[in-house]
């Protein structure tokens, strides 16, 4: 049998019962791919499921505030891909008539699209003869064909996009597709795949060679920055609070969140008091500040890890366009201060 016959055989015996895959709705396999991106399906299923039942269209999707889409996204991090899709969706509907580009090239032109996500959208919703390209297919070529070449390096994408362009069957290019990726998500794992069960182990040259561990090659590490994140939940004597909207660039744009004090390092009770009553809150009269956890909270992100903890104040009289804790649990939050009011 040929490597794709293999495979395709494997996929249909072992597939997944994924709702995206029952279907060639563009919309549906734009969605499920923006969403998959840097996040595990068991993870993503649910928000999918959520955004086709609020959204049925693509107008749907367009017409919405970006505020109700952020707050369905909140949790699944990575939220530019919430923004981007958000912006897309408006341009597909008010300027492309709600119709999705129908081929590779001009996917490609979508804004948050990218080489794989255009190429999937267009193999499983076109079956255009175009290979899709992950960190799944990476690590089953790699291994197959004992391909030693780092993946971080931009060359080595084209290496392997050439290679599967040169296995995919022009006659079933979207089954393959998926048959490869699902083979490397759940046979061909990252870690301790189960190789005695292959349907290639008698034939990949990684196993042959012992080299299943150290295959695909990525030398590039990501430098991690650390950051300090004091946030101040602010109680008036009506129990309103006080947030603000995230409008500087980077983490968490266009997102709520509480009154800030980043620091340096970690700090104690001392240094975030006279910060709150000199600068934050001088000019108001407080009745008192407590720390909600005395070990600080790590939310590791891509390239930063954040150290977070909870100050309470309580402050005398009445906070001007306080919200209350009611409409507090409409906004969208990064996902360690949703969790946060909710415990509140």
């Amino acid at each position: 049998m040929t490597f794709h016959n293999t495979l395709i055989s494997w996929y249909l015996k072992n597939k997944r019962d994924l709702p995206w895959r029952n279907t060639s709705n563009p919309y549906h396999i734009w969605l499920s791919e923006i969403m998959l991106q840097q996040t595990r399906v068991a993870q993503g299923t649910p928000y999918f499921l959520s955004f086709t039942s609020n959204f049925p269209t693509v107008l749907d999707l367009a017409k919405a505030d970006e505020e109700q889409v952020l707050k369905l996204w909140q949790g699944l991090g990575y939220y530019s891909r919430a923004r981007n899709l958000h912006k897309t969706a408006q341009y597909i509907a008010f300027e492309l008539n709600s119709q999705f580009p129908n081929n590779y090239n001009d996917l490609l032109k979508l804004k948050g699209v990218g080489e794989y996500t255009a190429a999937a959208i267009a193999s499983f919703s076109y079956n255009e003869v175009v290979p899709v390209v992950d960190g799944n297919v990476f690590r089953v070529l790699s291994r197959y064909f004992d391909i030693e070449s780092d993946i971080s390096i931009a060359a080595t994408k084209k290496e392997f996009t050439a290679l599967a362009a040169a296995l995919i069957p022009n006659d079933n290019p979207a089954l393959f597709n998926q048959a490869i990726m699902e083979f490397g998500a759940i046979q061909c794992t990252p870690k301790n795949p189960d190789c005695t069960i292959c349907v290639f182990n008698d034939s990949c040259i990684a196993l042959q060679k012992k080299k299943v561990d150290n295959l695909p090659v990525k030398s590039k590490k990501t430098k991690v920055r650390d950051r300090y994140f004091n946030y101040i939940v602010v109680e008036d004597e009506n129990k309103n609070t006080i947030i603000n909207k995230r409008t500087q660039k980077g983490i968490w744009h266009n997102l709520y969140e509480f009154p800030l004090i980043e620091t340096d390092k970690e700090e104690g009770f001392k240094y975030v008091s006279e910060a709150i009553t000199q600068d934050l809150f001088a000019k108001s009269i407080i009745l008192g500040i407590i720390e909600h956890n005395e070990k600080s909270i790590i939310h590791k992100l891509s390239h930063q890890h954040l150290h977070i903890k909870f100050w309470g104040i309580k402050i005398k009289g009445q906070i001007d366009k306080g919200i209350n804790q009611k409409e507090l649990r409409t906004f969208p939050f990064p996902i360690v201060i949703h969790n946060f009011i909710e415990g509140i």
